[in-house]
């Protein structure tokens, strides 16, 4: 027998168009009530972990991840020995080592984290980060000239090189040494590299494939100095007080808060707390973030100041902010940083409004198609992986923003929705010749694109990925753990919430109901259209709210429409605002419905 839909508070159609559900199925229920008495947590709690899959059994793990716990051999990893191997020699020998990165965050805290263990132990790399316009993704010829030149025996690739066949053979052949630290999907032949570890690499049986680069330059640093200790190499690095570094890279790079991740981010936010990492503290304050560093902070404050210098800057910026130990220069680095990400603001703005408009336009009243793939010669390359986010977000399907040179071929990024494995499917475009360049993983992507191929590779990956999406979207309400009230919604009760986090991509944030507030006031603010609300409950308890980016959508009219009206449902997860030394619960509102 079919079971029937479980809407939340009976909304079946919200302000938005979303249908809101009971992310606990009965069984669910059960194992949550189950939890609260055992573990002796409160019942919210425990539904938001059984919403997220956890058992009876395995509850108290996931209440306190430690990397004791879960962190595997490294070994497990394939290649592992072999590039270890190739690290202890560098070592040993007091080579001049070149390290190669990504222009991202996850590159750049792999590289962070390299060179803070290599500098420990004496030796002093060289980094080489490549401009995203002039150089693109990956190494290239020019670049491996020029770490040969300046002195390097040995490259080390980072969060890339997988797919590098044709760079990694110029190295061997210049006479040079080169290992790989990856994570991104493969398709085919590896490149000849001297090691190459990526745990999605098709012979690895680690089922690490979740990990990002950060992760598995971790896992690296772990077994060189397992090996390191027992060659009788002393002092080694503390490699604890470096997981402030994997955690910011996981986080920024969204791979699922599961298993290990989770105990990363656990383990590096308290790392992180105690201010250890220079570089990430003056981040913080030039970033004026109040209150202990979080999850968000990580994903929406720091990491997009340190992707702005790969977006429209200097792409080495993060790297060197993240591995100084010199007070004065990260200061100097961090402003700089928080410079650039007002004007990639601006940029990004521009871009976007222009991105939907297009998008509108070709979706109209309708459907429209499984998948958004725009292009503009006016957008800067730098910022279209976040135009693709913003399409995403909008229209609820993988979406593709392409920045257009005057020959017409062009640089894109896109990003997914789940349960649509976009890495996948270009990777695929790639194989038939409809685009000469691209990779990624489920959530994201990378693509060059040639004169006149847009619209062969969108029919492409819209008949490709139709049926996912249609499933996808079916599957695409809006999921709410619980109900509360303004009453209920304290500092302590988020305290006892933050239990199940850290929160994040495959462990979601709890989503909470707000039946039959009132809404006592409602504005836009900031220059993104954000509207902030003020909601009071039935017993007259307040909590202030806020809808990114939301004044020109439906929700941000109803929310304007709203005040001092009748009283409606509230959707939104809770976070602590910490301003002026005061703490406060805030609503990030997500959606709304009438009440009836």
């Amino acid at each position: 027998m079919l079971q029937r839909t479980k809407h939340f508070l009976g909304v079946e159609k919200s302000v938005s168009g979303r249908q809101w559900l009971d992310r606990l199925d009965e069984n669910a229920s059960r194992a949550a009530t189950a939890m609260s008495q055992q573990l002796q947590i409160s019942e919210i709690v425990a539904r938001v972990m059984a919403g997220r899959g956890v058992s009876l059994e395995n509850a108290e793990q996931f209440l306190t991840p430690t990397l004791r716990d879960l962190m595997p051999d490294p070994t497990m990893l394939t290649g592992m020995e072999e590039l270890v191997d190739r690290l202890v020699c560098a070592v040993q020998n007091n080579e001049q080592v070149a390290l190669f990165g990504d222009y991202d965050v996850d590159g750049a805290t792999s590289v962070a984290l390299i060179t803070r263990y290599l500098t420990g132990v004496g030796l002093d790399p060289l980094v080489y980060i490549p401009d995203r316009i002039f150089e693109g993704y990956g190494p290239n010829n020019g670049a491996i000239d020029q770490l040969i030149d300046d002195g390097a025996t040995l490259i080390v690739t980072l969060d890339c090189g997988t797919t590098s066949l044709g760079p990694i053979a110029h190295a061997k052949k210049k006479g040079v040494d080169i290992l790989v630290i990856d994570h991104h999907m493969v398709d085919g032949e590896l490149p000849g590299a001297d090691g190459l570890v990526n745990p999605n690499r098709l012979d690895d049986i680690s089922q690490l494939g979740h990990l990002c680069a950060a992760g598995v330059t971790f896992m690296v640093l772990v077994a060189l100095n397992r090996r390191l200790r027992d060659a009788g190499v002393k002092p080694l690095p503390d490699l604890m007080s470096m997981t402030d570094l994997v955690a910011l890279g996981t986080v920024c790079d969204v791979v699922p808060l599961k298993g290990l991740n989770r105990a990363f981010v656990q383990r590096g936010i308290e790392t992180m707390r105690k201010g250890s990492n220079i570089g990430i503290a003056a981040l913080a304050m030039a970033a004026r973030v109040s209150g202990p560093l979080n999850p968000y902070h990580l994903g929406f404050v720091i990491g997009p100041r340190i992707n702005a210098g790969g977006r429209i800057g200097d792409a080495s910026l993060g790297a060197k902010l993240l591995s100084t130990s010199d007070e004065h220069d990260a200061m100097h680095l961090a402003s700089q940083l928080d410079q650039l990400n007002v004007e990639r603001q601006q940029i990004e703005k521009q871009a976007v409004d222009e991105a939907i408009a297009v998008a509108d336009a070709e979706i109209g009243e309708g459907e429209g198609p499984p998948i958004i793939v725009v292009a503009s010669p006016d957008w800067h390359q730098g910022v279209v992986g976040l135009v693709a986010a913003r399409l995403k977000e909008r229209f609820n399907r993988p979406a593709f923003a392409i920045a257009q040179r005057p020959d017409g071929s062009g640089t894109g990024s896109g990003r997914s929705i789940p349960g649509v494995d976009l890495g996948a499917a270009v990777l695929e475009a790639v194989s038939k010749g409809l685009i000469p360049k691209g990779g990624g993983h489920a959530m994201a992507a990378g693509i060059s694109v040639s004169k006149g191929q847009i619209g062969g590779f969108r029919s492409y990956m819209s008949e490709k990925l139709e049926d996912d999406v249609q499933s996808a979207q079916k599957d695409s309400g809006l999921k709410v753990d619980a109900a509360l009230t303004a009453r209920g919604a304290t500092i302590d009760f988020l305290h006892a919430v933050e239990k199940a986090g850290p929160f994040g991509s495959g462990n979601p944030g709890p989503v909470f109901a707000l039946p039959a507030h009132r809404v006592t006031f409602s504005d836009i603010v900031g220059v993104g259209g954000h509207v902030k609300v003020s909601l009071i409950s039935q017993d007259r308890a307040r909590i202030n709210g806020i809808a990114f980016r939301a004044a020109d959508t439906a929700l941000g009219q109803f929310l304007l429409e709203a005040r001092n009206s009748d009283p409606i449902h509230v959707v939104g997860t809770l976070s602590i605002n910490h301003w002026q030394g005061r703490e406060e619960v805030q609503l990030r509102i997500m959606d709304a419905a009438p009440m009836g």
